[in-house]
């Protein structure tokens, strides 16, 4: 009896001491974490070290440092250890993060196949993580190939509506491809989530060299209107339309920016004008939308049509122009509380379509 009470009192003890070991590994994790985000990446290692000390392979500990690794150009230490993380824990959900650490060290040392086929098998095991397509993307993008990084976004973006990095890289890139209705859409999302840093600052000088940019005043009472014929490359073969085409809108488009130098609107605030605008935008989208398909069409229109129909179309303007702190603006905010918080009550709740 006393032996079988010595064994089960050193197993018991034992369990008990492992629980510890894991509740102090992750103490000293978090303090690594705080040092990491304050830029201190070398406190944040000695930390981490502690931590698996104290609790060897742990999977946390391995995925922050080496992410701190990472962030110290270190890249192949990072891959070593996320190395050991894959081998120590093959089936545990927190590989997700070091599958994204260790494509973009690939990434870094200009391993890109070995990195996408990193990326690739991170996204097979965790198909809802959002960052590995964004990531995979970021890589495509750094090799200019813009339409490929686009198509990663998407899929990121079909997984988290709201992610701002994806939101950010596909205006960026669709303006760069010259997809004047794709980018709006994504620089109006990208504001819903961040009206007010400094990058949405920066996108809002891109929005309206996006909006206006087929508008230009050459004399007092003159304008001139150009169309890129590659408007126009995507439309109708066979009786059915291409993806994302959206040449009839940015021609409906084009002639309300127009409008911008009529008289009769010259007055009017940015704010007020880009509305006008924007509403002018979901008419045509409304008009059009049986007779389009494509990710855009899909995704985002339903999403601006309901906004849109749901009188935010103000709160929307506003958001967008909320870095300028122009008077109006400033005014606008600090009467409308109640309109803002029902705006965003309502794309909160909003009914994405499946992914």
């Amino acid at each position: 009896m006393r032996l079988k009470y010595f064994v089960f009192v050193v197993m018991v003890s034992f369990c008990g001491m492992n629980a510890q070991d894991k509740t102090a590994a992750l103490k000293l994790v978090g303090e690594g974490v705080a040092f990491h985000d304050k830029g201190e990446y070398e406190n944040a290692i000695k930390k981490y070290d502690e931590a698996l000390t104290v609790d060897v392979d742990n999977l946390t500990a391995l995925s922050e440092k080496a992410y701190s690794l990472s962030s110290l150009h270190q890249y192949e230490e990072a891959i070593a250890l996320c190395k050991i993380a894959l081998k120590k824990h093959p089936k545990e959900k927190g590989l997700q993060f070091i599958y994204v650490t260790y494509g973009n060290a690939l990434d870094h040392l200009k391993k890109t196949d070995q990195a996408f086929a990193m990326y690739d098998k991170g996204i097979k095991k965790f198909p809802d993580y959002y960052q590995l397509p964004f990531n995979k993307g970021i890589a495509y993008s750094g090799l200019r190939k813009y339409d490929e990084a686009i198509t990663c976004f998407q899929q990121a973006i079909a997984i988290n509506p709201y992610h701002l990095g994806s939101l950010n890289g596909i205006a960026r890139l669709e303006m760069i491809q010259g997809n004047k209705i794709p980018s709006i859409l994504g620089f109006c999302s990208y504001f819903i989530q961040d009206p007010q840093s400094s990058r949405a600052a920066e996108n809002l000088k891109n929005l309206i060299d996006v909006l206006d940019g087929n508008v230009k005043k050459t004399g007092d009472k003159a304008i001139s209107i150009s169309l890129d014929s590659k408007m126009f490359d995507k439309a109708v073969k066979k009786g059915k339309p291409e993806a994302n085409d959206f040449s009839t809108t940015e021609l409906t488009l084009t002639l309300a920016v127009a409008l911008d130098y009529d008289e009769k609107y010259q007055n009017d605030t940015d704010v007020v004008k880009f509305i006008r605008k924007f509403e002018t935008m979901c008419a045509s989208l409304n008009e059009s939308k049986i007779d389009n398909h494509g990710f855009y069409w899909e995704t985002w229109v339903p999403y601006f049509l309901e906004l849109h129909k749901n009188n935010f179309s103000e709160t929307l303007g506003y958001l967008v122009f909320a870095t300028t702190e122009t008077e109006d603006v400033t005014n606008w905010f600090n009467t409308h509380e109640v309109q803002i918080n029902q705006f965003y009550d309502w794309s909160k709740n909003y009914e994405w379509p499946k992914k």
